[in-house]
């Protein structure tokens, strides 16, 4: 199938970020007062329907996992392109990099200062108050923020692929409308733009935030003024890691970046157990895990505190949602060769227990010196945010210069990983090509980090509406995916018998 780039998607979806950025310059406030309450609306109308519709993403997936289709095998390949480590990195630097550095430090806290509502007859800042924290943290970057993002979705855009349809999100409902859909079509076309338009908000956002407090911690580590033009810098670096990363490709740049990031993970993980509180950690992971298993299905339902629902859970959940179309066409291309049960089981069990636990030797060790000193990372990171949260922890520690140092090189590579990724996979959207035309690649990533520029110039409260904005983009893609729920175990039966697996 010869694929050209495709000018209406790509027009909208690049007409709707310019949009964004025009209308921010005109008057940031407005843009950002009409996203909060754009906001509010699809946390209100929408909520209850994320939270049903994550918990039944992960129930089929692990109900696939078990079955006798987990033997199938997925895409048009009989053997993986890549090993297994070097598939597991690209998938867990990619999913969660660009939020899991700044929020492992913080949520954790936050939780520990004030209980979540669900846990309401614990008091805050108390010894109790550990597990509760933790097992909160573990739900809103656990099972079922992995599930929504590489599971149902990947099977049904890997069957499309098998079939010989190029990567675009209109996939996803390519078992229903057959090839009509994957043609010059209005509906193709919506699909594909708010499924662009969700992961390039997700992806500014973060590349905006990280310009600002990278800044922040350069400062304060460093004595490098916390100026615009340092933010700025910051940006740029990034942007050009990430464009030299997508310009590569896959089997050079990204996996490269994806490897060293989990292996500077690990050594950081590593270094934090040996100089820090290990058995505190450990013990904390232990029991917070049996409460969150054990509180699984309360936690994942809890419908009590609406307005703590919506900068939390549901927060993360219309964010994790915007971006599953496009985290399914990258894990699909990447995934060629693997079976269903290989799949899952990296994206369900082995990448969430290791989010988790890294949460826990973050977050963990901040709550312990909190406990052990009231303030030390409360009051930082009231007062400068997330940034300030990962050095006030590890700054504690034996070594704590070189290790926030550490930190501040892990995080720009962690987003860097996400921009490539992202940028790789938007331009194979608009090409339908698995492997787009490297000028392509690049300008998105480009693109991306001088949005993000424009509205740090701005100010911080246009990257903080572009951050919230994706929460908005997930009402529209939601609604796209719900038909993976029984497309997937479909065409999962489908692929079964066309493998003789019985």
């Amino acid at each position: 199938m010869n694929q050209k780039l495709d000018w209406p998607v790509f027009a909208i979806s690049g007409g709707a970020l310019v949009l964004f950025v025009v209308a921010s310059l005109m008057n940031a406030g407005a843009v950002a007062d009409m996203v909060d309450l754009l906001f509010g609306w699809a946390t209100s109308y929408f909520g209850a329907f994320w939270q049903v519709f994550m918990v039944l993403v992960f129930a089929i997936a692990l109900g696939l996992m078990i079955s006798r289709y987990g033997n199938v095998r997925l895409g048009v390949q009989n053997r993986p392109d890549t090993n297994y480590f070097k598939w597991i990195a690209m998938i867990v630097t990619t999913l969660m990099a660009g939020g899991g550095v700044f929020w492992a430090a913080a949520e954790p806290i936050y939780h520990f200062l004030e209980t979540p509502p669900m846990y309401g007859d614990v008091p805050p800042a108390e010894e109790a108050t550990v597990t509760p924290a933790l097992a909160q943290s573990f739900l809103d970057w656990g099972f079922l923020a992995w599930a929504v993002n590489g599971t149902l979705v990947a099977v049904v855009v890997m069957y499309g692929q098998s079939k010989g349809m190029p990567l675009k999100p209109r996939i996803l409902l390519f078992p229903i409308f057959g090839e009509k859909i994957m043609k010059r079509s209005v509906l193709g076309t919506l699909v594909d733009t708010c499924a662009i338009v969700a992961v390039a908000a997700g992806t500014i956002g973060p590349i905006g935030f990280l310009g600002l407090q990278a800044a922040y911690m350069m400062d304060d580590l460093f004595g490098i003024p916390n100026t615009l033009i340092t933010q700025l810098v910051v940006v740029a670096v990034l942007i050009l890691i990430a464009a030299i990363s997508a310009m590569t490709g896959i089997h050079k740049g990204i996996q490269f970046l994806s490897r060293f990031n989990v292996i500077f993970a690990l050594v950081l993980s590593v270094v934090i157990l040996l100089l820090g509180p290990a058995r505190f950690i450990i013990d904390s992971f232990i029991e917070s895990y049996g409460i969150y298993v054990q509180d699984f299905l309360k936690l994942a339902f809890y419908r009590g505190d609406e307005d703590w629902l919506s900068q939390w859970t549901l927060f993360f959940w219309g964010w994790f949602i915007g971006y599953a179309p496009m985290m399914g066409i990258f894990i699909g291309r990447i995934s060629n060769g693997r079976t269903l049960r290989e799949l899952f089981l990296a994206v369900i069990i082995i990448a969430p227990l290791v989010m988790n636990f890294w949460f826990t030797v973050i977050g963990g060790s901040g709550i312990f010196f909190e406990q052990q000193n009231p303030g030390s990372v409360g009051g930082p990171l009231d007062e400068g945010g997330l940034a300030a949260s990962i050095n006030a922890i590890v700054t504690q520690l034996p070594l704590g210069f070189w290790i926030a140092a550490a930190f501040l090189v892990v995080t720009v590579v962690f987003v860097a990983t996400t921009a490539d990724t992202m940028s790789y996979t938007i331009s194979m959207s608009i090409t339908g090509r698995e492997n787009p035309q490297k000028g392509v690649r690049v300008f998105w990533a480009v693109i991306m980090g001088a949005v993000a520029s424009v509205l740090i110039v701005i100010g911080e409260s246009s990257v903080d509406a572009l951050q919230s904005f994706i929460v908005v983009t997930a009402v529209p893609v939601s609604l796209i995916l719900l038909p993976i729920l029984w497309l997937a175990p479909r065409v999962a039966k489908k692929m079964a018998k066309d493998q003789g697996i019985k």
